[in-house]
């Protein structure tokens, strides 16, 4: 029999989920992290795992894993320290960078401005040149390599980025360097922008090679320290990791290619609530996960996230294909405070983390929580985890006193004051990335999901209008279950810059058929085979004249019937959508990108048998909450006895393994066939 497990590593804990291909069976495990080394908490999870589904590591022919080792090697500062060899008259491009200063207007002044991850002293540059058609201008000189590449070695640089003015177009002089970088630092990683990143404009290309050669060997250590664990164990099976955009790269190319790991975290989230809204019927989707310190929101159009060309991680911005997440520092260890000088409640962004953790943990924490605030109010019951996890009451009760202390009101309403304003911040973080995007969210289902989201899905789908609101089954290891059912992933691009008066269909079918070959070549390498992989194609569009471009998803078959035609009049429509305006002037053609897609991971989807509506086999106990600000008479229910068809009145609480789905007063939860919780208003309001 042949398994698959998918293994999504967070801050608190690491979720895993083993799927038995042929079956459907699955089962879940979560287990403490371990920061000061991922891979330590990860072997604990598999050997526990396969003892409870009585599997043997050998038998696990894919593993799959979202991880945010290069996530947090970039938030930290503690990336490697990076040589950078660029052209003659250009050692400065990482100083000057863009003009964009963070903030309101004046807001330079206060501004602390980043260090570039590869410093000035730790730059150097190299004569020759190619023009901005690829044509060489000056040859390079290799004495003059090897004296720089020797200057560098002499700083102890533990990683190199070779990044040369239009070598976009022309990679010569990049790949000369590089042959004298392997004689000269044997065992320094090299990043080459031609092949990182393949793009015009000077600084993202380079930005986006040196943040790709600061995380290298990170990334590197990580991955063959998992590998060689794996190992250790008898675990010889497929080792693939979850990319920035929702694809799986293999962990060989993940140590050559990290920048596009950046994003691989919040990512599973997202293809876990694909393959979920799929089996549901769901087609427009917003995903709210939430976690212990903060809640990644996307958006799902048509079955399909939507993506972004730049990766961005705390102040570092890269030109890197990723999943449009946005996160917000509200979680369930998201911490109530109320400063001196307002006198005003606020929460978060800071988290009490995994330890100490809320103070209805008992591990130490006094600090008042959204967790804490949640327990106070009855919406978590005392024990977590299938009863393996106790909560304090008294301890949640004590913290959160201190808030109502402050604001000089009743417990119960500085308890409910915290989850409104938690509420809010999800609530803005949504808002971002439907409203300002031009889409109206009443359009959409809101999927909650991670350790809390089915505790706060149904109070933020009110606020939004989104219904029904989802609680999917396992919701609280959705990102590992994502990191399961996801598929291989590649993809590259060129620069074309033309206007489209100066290009034809021929030039531009002819690029995308060399780039069409190259990354099909890429996953086959991989082990991928010929007839089990599919390429789409991505053109960046903009009027001639503008600083930004739009990408634009564009079929072959549409191209060589409509011409390059078809193109432009989707841009105009999706450029009226976005800004409200078009514009007179010549379209014009900026990059091309292909992406190669392996064969879908298809795992089958248990279905519940068939009950008569009533959910009371499933009942636990009778249970009181607050809510409407008043004590409200509640049920608690157990997830796994809940039948197809079974409907929830709220108020209602709902528990499982790995999460708490709350459902509020005046609202249903009908159970699908599979098992999803769908939230909506009751009919009578």
């Amino acid at each position: 029999m042949a398994f698959r497990l998918g293994v999504d590593v967070g801050g608190t804990f690491t979720d895993l989920l083993l799927f038995n291909d042929a079956t459907g069976d699955f089962w879940r495990h979560k287990t403490p992290s371990t920061p000061h080394d991922s891979s330590e908490g990860i072997l604990n999870g598999v050997e526990a795992v396969c003892r409870s589904a009585d599997v043997r590591p050998d038998q696990i022919e894919v593993f799959l894993h979202g991880t945010t080792v290069a996530t947090n090697a970039v938030l930290e500062g503690k990336g490697a320290r990076v040589g950078l060899v660029t052209t003659e008259g250009y050692r400065q491009i990482m100083q000057i960078a863009r003009s964009f200063v963070p903030g309101g207007l004046a807001g330079w002044i206060v501004w602390p401005k980043p260090e570039p991850m590869a410093r000035l002293e730790d730059t150097v540059e190299v004569k020759g040149r190619m023009d901005a058609r690829g044509v060489e201008v000056r040859p390079v000189d290799d004495a003059d390599i090897r004296a720089q590449l020797e200057k560098l070695k002499g700083q102890g640089i533990e990683a190199l980025t070779i990044s040369l003015i239009n070598a976009y177009l022309n990679g010569a002089h990049e790949n000369r360097v590089a042959e004298l970088a392997a004689e000269i630092l044997p065992d320094v990683p090299l990043s080459l922008s031609h092949i990182v990143l393949p793009e015009m404009q000077e600084y993202e290309r380079t930005l986006t090679t040196v943040a790709n050669a600061a995380v290298r060997p990170i990334v590197g250590r990580y991955v063959r320290s998992l590998r060689a664990r794996l190992e250790k164990i008898g675990m010889t099976g497929r080792l693939s990791l979850l990319r920035s955009d929702g694809g799986l790269m293999s962990s060989h190319k993940s140590e050559e290619h990290p920048v596009a790991l950046l994003m691989s975290g919040p990512a599973g989230g997202v293809t876990g609530a694909l393959w979920v809204a799929k089996n549901a019927g769901l087609n427009n989707i917003l995903t709210l996960d939430v976690g212990g310190t903060s809640t990644d929101v996307a958006l799902i159009e048509n079955g399909e996230p939507r993506r972004v060309r730049t990766t961005e991680v705390g102040h570092l911005s890269v030109r890197a294909s990723s999943l449009d997440v946005k996160t917000v520092g509200a979680g369930g260890g998201s911490i109530a405070y109320v400063p001196e000088l307002t006198k005003a409640l606020r929460v978060g962004p800071q988290s009490a983390g995994a330890a100490p953790g809320p103070a209805a943990y008992g591990k130490g924490g006094l600090l008042p929580t959204v967790t804490d605030a949640n327990v106070v109010l009855g919406y978590l019951p005392e024990n977590l985890l299938g009863g393996a996890f106790k909560l304090d009451r008294e301890a949640a009760r004590t913290a959160v006193q201190t808030i109502a202390d402050a604001l000089g009101i009743e417990l119960m309403a500085a308890a409910r004051g915290i989850i409104d304003i938690v509420n809010e911040n999800m609530f803005g973080a949504l808002r971002m990335i439907s409203v300002q995007q031009g889409y109206d969210p009443r359009g959409f289902a809101l999927m909650g999901f991670g350790g809390a989201g089915p505790l706060h899905v149904n109070a933020v789908a009110r606020l939004m209008g989104s219904y029904p609101a989802v609680s999917p089954v396992s919701p609280g290891v959705l990102c590992a279950l994502g990191d399961a059912t996801t598929r291989m992933r590649t993809e590259t691009a060129r620069s074309l810059s033309k206007r489209v008066s100066e290009t034809g269909l021929e030039e531009v079918l002819s690029t995308l058929a060399e780039m069409d070959a190259q990354v099909r070549a890429e996953l086959v390498s991989d082990g991928i085979p010929e007839n089990e992989i599919t390429t789409s194609f991505e053109i960046d569009v903009r009027y001639s004249g503008q600083a930004f471009e739009v990408p634009m998803t564009v079929a072959l078959a549409d191209l060589k019937a409509g011409g390059i035609a078809v193109l432009t009049d989707r841009f105009d429509e999706e450029h009226l959508r976005l800004f409200t305006f078009n514009m007179d002037t010549e379209h014009e053609l900026v990059n091309l990108r292909a992406v190669a897609l392996g064969r879908s991971l298809e795992l089958p989807a248990l279905t519940l048998p068939t009950g008569d509506g009533d959910p009371s086999q499933a009942r636990l106990r009778d249970h009181t909450l607050w809510m409407d600000n008043a004590e409200q008479a509640a049920v608690i229910y157990d997830r796994s006895k809940l039948d197809a068809g079974d409907v929830i009145p709220g108020p209602a609480i709902v528990v499982e393994m790995d999460s708490t789905t709350l459902i509020e007063t005046r609202h249903i939860g009908t159970v699908d066939a599979f098992g999803n919780i769908l939230i909506t208003p009751s009919a009578k309001d």
